[in-house]
């Protein structure tokens, strides 16, 4: 389970940070965090979220950026669009 250093919003000195995608739930946003760093790129999760029973999203409530290094910015958002869907049963190549 992260810690609330992996969900916190981006401090000014968080500048080299850029986001590579925006996703509604702390789940998904989890996921995606841990797909990056299966592939060496440490990834920041910066959102709000609400105790919730049903999860809902209104006004960017339960909206979650994943942020990481302004250098690994475009391989990051080539893992994700490459990324397989659950019913993949082939991901993309790890690099070597």
């Amino acid at each position: 389970m992260p810690d609330d250093q992996d969900r916190r919003p981006p401090k000014e000195d968080d500048s080299d940070l850029a986001e590579v995608t925006r996703v509604y739930g702390p789940f998904e946003a989890d996921l995606i965090r841990n797909f990056l760093a299966g592939y060496g790129i440490t990834a920041v999760i910066s959102g709000r979220s609400a105790p919730f029973i049903y999860p809902l999203t209104v006004d960017g409530l339960a909206e979650f950026k994943v942020l990481v290094q302004k250098s690994e910015v475009e391989k990051a958002r080539e893992l994700i669009a490459a990324r397989p869907s659950p019913d993949d049963e082939e991901g993309p190549e790890k690099p070597a």
